[in-house]
């Protein structure tokens, strides 16, 4: 992941305020990525 991309998943992590930054900042891509897929991505099954 760029880091801008990380810096936005990160932005938006903080605002949703579920992490604060110490443990966003230990956090791997990957975990970032499924935090933001969690809290921010839509599902099919959100719409049923």
């Amino acid at each position: 992941m760029s880091q801008s991309e990380r810096n936005f998943k990160v932005t938006h992590l903080l605002e949703k305020k579920k992490f604060n930054l110490k443990e966003i900042g230990i956090m791997t891509d990957e975990q970032i990525e499924y935090f933001h897929w969690l809290y921010f991505e839509d599902s099919v099954y959100d719409l049923m």
